[in-house]
């Protein structure tokens, strides 16, 4: 049975709601663009101006908020949909398949991504005497949760702060641990806490993830990846495919397709190079495992997108 995260609207339509303002900042700053990396590190700003289809990516460690309109995201039998009152958290790696859901030229899909420094969240954990997060109801490395004032408020913050980049270097590092409290003081804190706290169980699995990220063209070993984890082979597969939905083969196999999907649009490979490339020893198999993702195989599929890039240029 699929998860299903449901939203409500927002109730609140006063013009001097936080919500509205930071959908105002992040207009002013992605006009004209789809997409602006901001002069603050890890966060960058989003504008849509129509749905999109799915598309497949990868999240990393990250805080996504959504100022105005609304994005589904899924991870495998996992569905969350997520708008200005929801925020999404994601704690390691994941494949998934994206989809804004409304967005206009009236009223354009506004959102923002904050990268979470893992490290980071480890030092505040071991430098304050944290209040006790709120329970935690699953092992997922993604989640919603319910977007605060005072959060909203250090994003607002955060954003002002692209008028003064003198101000960066000093005031956006305080502003962003203020950020990271507010998570892990909060309903998904548990979460964060356990890929930050060395030697628990979903360190381990996230130091695993990491480890596929980079070695995912070499031939899979489970039992590397369970020594590594410091689990068996049977513990290791439990706990890896309930942080991200996936067994361990499958989660490279995403990994394999979507780079190559990458190498055929950025760099022009045909399929067979960018199938040899990630890792793929038979064409035949990447063209149905590849068809199996994504709906088509490879040369119609890159065909599509590159008309799709051109139509949206025009």
């Amino acid at each position: 049975m699929k998860n299903t995260f449901k939203l409500k609207e927002i109730e609140n339509d006063s013009t001097d709601h936080p919500i509205k303002r930071l959908g105002e900042s992040i207009a002013q700053w992605t006009e004209g663009k789809e997409v602006f990396t901001t002069a603050i590190l890890g966060l960058s700003l989003f504008r849509r101006e129509a749905p999109s289809g799915p598309i497949s990516g990868m999240y990393e460690p990250s805080l996504c908020l959504i100022a105005q309109g609304s994005k589904r995201v899924l991870l495998e039998d996992d569905i969350y949909v997520y708008d200005a009152q929801h925020y999404l958290i994601t704690s390691v790696h994941l494949p998934t398949i994206v989809e804004i859901t409304s967005a206009s030229r009236e009223k354009p899909y506004l959102g923002l991504k904050l990268k979470l420094d893992l490290q980071e969240v480890a030092q505040m954990m071991a430098d304050s005497h944290l209040p006790k997060p709120e329970m935690q109801q699953s092992n997922r490395g993604m989640a919603t949760g319910k977007v605060t004032r005072p959060l909203i408020d250090a994003f607002l913050r955060l954003l002002d702060l692209l008028s003064e980049e003198k101000d960066i270097p000093i005031l956006a590092p305080i502003i962003q641990r203020e950020i990271l409290y507010r998570l892990l003081v909060g309903e998904q804190g548990s979460r964060l806490r356990q890929i930050a706290l060395a030697g628990s169980q979903s360190h381990q699995i996230a130091r695993a993830i990491d480890w596929l990220k980079v070695h995912f063209r070499e031939p899979l070993s489970i039992d590397h990846l369970a020594k590594m984890a410091g689990m068996s082979n049977s513990t290791f597969h439990h706990h890896f495919r309930a942080m991200t939905a996936f067994s361990p083969l499958q989660f490279q196999k995403q990994l394999r397709l979507q780079e190559a999907r990458r190498l055929m649009m950025a760099d022009r490979l045909d399929a067979g190079t960018a199938a040899f490339r990630v890792g793929y020893e038979s064409p035949s198999q990447f063209s149905r495992e590849y068809s199996r993702m994504f709906g088509t195989p490879p040369l119609r599929d890159i065909t599509s997108l590159r008309q799709r890039a051109i139509s949206e240029q025009e």
